[in-house]
């Protein structure tokens, strides 16, 4: 498919995301400004406030309004704090960009080592016992929750060993405990991939020719194998970064994390939709432009891409 092709995907998802966002704070039930003002609040006081926020305009008119709105930078006013909602999303989005990017990170560190590794070991059916450890090992990570896995790293370091702060972000330590509750299962899910992918690769010519002429193990892997794993590592890694940044929510909730994430979880328990739907909007667009980098990306490493032939 053709980079044009992407794009245009990329702008239909994202006009799809745009009316997802703005019909989500019309479709939960009750009115979110009694919610926002409380069950005792003047009828008087709510009708003002609707009109104030426009709520009583027909759906094409607030929906025109809506689309300038995000297109100028206006993401509205939250009904709780009445702070433009863009400030808030800004103090909270690099703390979760931040704690997704280093749990990406950390995953594709410990998955691609492990992947080859286990790859060379096992390769022409060698070392079952090392391949059914690594598969149920690694069967059984890739299947816990990642808020189960936070709540187990609280009790075990922070709470009875006391190693780590158990909430909040300061110092270096603090970033430990939420990144190995983010990172444990997709680097779990991708050292799968990647011995897999790698034994595909220890089976072809050039890698014989390579192994042939004698060449060292590690620059045969360096030099031959990990560049071409890595095509499918970094599509997986792009969606894990995606899958990220939207996990982040009850990671960041369990953790205290002062991030976008849990931030959504205080801004639906306040009924304060208009964050809840910026939010949400912020999270989509994230997902899709990780998703546009990485086709590009793969056009640009991987010779064989019909992007780049196209």
């Amino acid at each position: 498919m053709k980079v044009l092709a992407r794009v245009m995907r990329f702008a239909a998802s994202m006009v799809l995301l745009l009316v997802a966002s703005f019909a989500m704070i019309h479709l939960i039930p009750g009115d979110p400004v009694r919610a926002a003002l409380g069950p005792t609040a003047p009828a008087e006081l709510v009708q003002q406030r609707r009109s104030e926020l426009g709520l009583d305009d027909p759906i094409a008119v607030q929906f025109g309004r809506y689309l300038r709105d995000v297109f100028t930078g206006d993401l509205g006013t939250s009904f709780v704090s009445r702070q433009p909602v863009a400030e808030i999303i800004g103090a909270r989005l690099l703390s979760t960009l931040e704690l997704a990017a280093l749990a990406t990170l950390v995953a594709m560190l410990i998955a691609i080592p492990i992947g080859m590794l286990l790859a060379t070991r096992t390769e022409n059916g060698r070392n079952r016992a090392s391949e059914l450890v690594f598969t149920s090992v690694t069967g059984v990570l890739a299947t816990i929750p990642d808020f189960l896995l936070a709540v187990g790293l609280v009790v075990v370091f922070a709470v009875n060993l006391a190693w780590l702060p158990p909430a909040g972000k300061g110092g270096p330590e603090s970033y430990l405990l939420p990144i190995i509750a983010l990172a444990v299962g997709p680097a779990a899910v991708l050292a799968r991939l990647v011995r897999v992918e790698a034994l595909r690769e220890l089976g072809t010519d050039y890698v014989r020719m390579a192994r042939a002429k004698r060449l060292p193990a590690w620059r045969v892997q360096l030099r031959h194998l990990l560049p071409n794993t890595l095509t499918a590592t970094l599509t997986v890694g792009g969606l894990l970064l995606s899958s990220l940044v939207t996990g982040t929510v009850i990671v960041e909730y369990v953790f205290a994390w002062p991030g976008l994430g849990s931030r959504i979880v205080e801004s639906i328990t306040d009924k304060d939709y208009p964050v809840a739907q910026a939010a949400i909007l912020v999270y989509g667009a994230i997902v899709l432009v990780v998703n546009l980098v990485v086709d590009l990306a793969l056009a640009v490493l991987d010779p064989r891409s019909e992007i780049r032939n196209g």
